[in-house]
């Protein structure tokens, strides 16, 4: 005849399940607003502060040119020599109008680059993403039905909210929502 398993520590089982199943819920959106940021960055570099350096070099180079021309217009003038404030407000706006150039261009270099090094991490983001959603909430689903198999093979019945540990208390909340998505995702396979 063979002997009865010895069969004590169903609670350690639902314990982790609980714990797994909070993990599962603050890991996830976690994510999502790291996703969210990615995102905002790019349109970022790609949107806003490219259309506000078009825009600022657009503006200098008018602002060179009004300065030249009016260096020009004193130079061409016999009545008066340039001024020193001519001279140096053509200065400040070509510097101004480097620093435009200077800062296009790297905004330019980024947003070629954004695309190279972050997209490997999006992607790694993406598959623990996928995890979280699919293979987590199916392994909770089976530590449930493995916790019920066990409990019923030992004989004796799990009280219904008793998770010990710290993650009892949010996990009372959290497992019925997670354990409905986890049926659906069930049934419609």
């Amino acid at each position: 005849m063979p002997q009865k398993a010895n069969v004590t520590e169903i609670d350690a089982l639902e314990s982790f399940r609980a714990r797994l199943l909070v993990y599962v819920f603050k890991a996830r959106p976690t994510l999502e607003e790291v996703s969210a940021d990615v995102l905002r960055l790019r349109l970022w570099l790609e949107g806003q502060q490219r259309t506000h350096w078009e825009n600022e070099f657009r503006k200098r180079t008018r602002r060179l040119e009004e300065a030249q021309q009016a260096l020009f217009g004193a130079k061409l003038s016999n009545l008066r020599k340039e001024s020193a404030a001519e001279v140096n407000a053509v200065h400040r706006a070509r510097r101004d109008l480097d620093e435009a150039e200077h800062k296009l261009r790297v905004l330019k270099q980024w947003a070629r680059d954004f695309e190279s090094r972050v997209e490997p991490m999006v992607k790694q983001m993406e598959k623990l993403h996928t995890i979280l959603a699919n293979d987590m909430i199916q392994a909770a689903a089976f530590l449930d039905q493995a916790v019920k198999t066990l409990d019923a093979y030992a004989g004796t019945v799990v009280p219904s909210a008793a998770v010990p540990g710290p993650a009892a208390t949010e996990a009372k909340e959290e497992i019925p929502a997670i354990e409905t998505a986890a049926s659906e995702k069930g049934a419609a396979k």
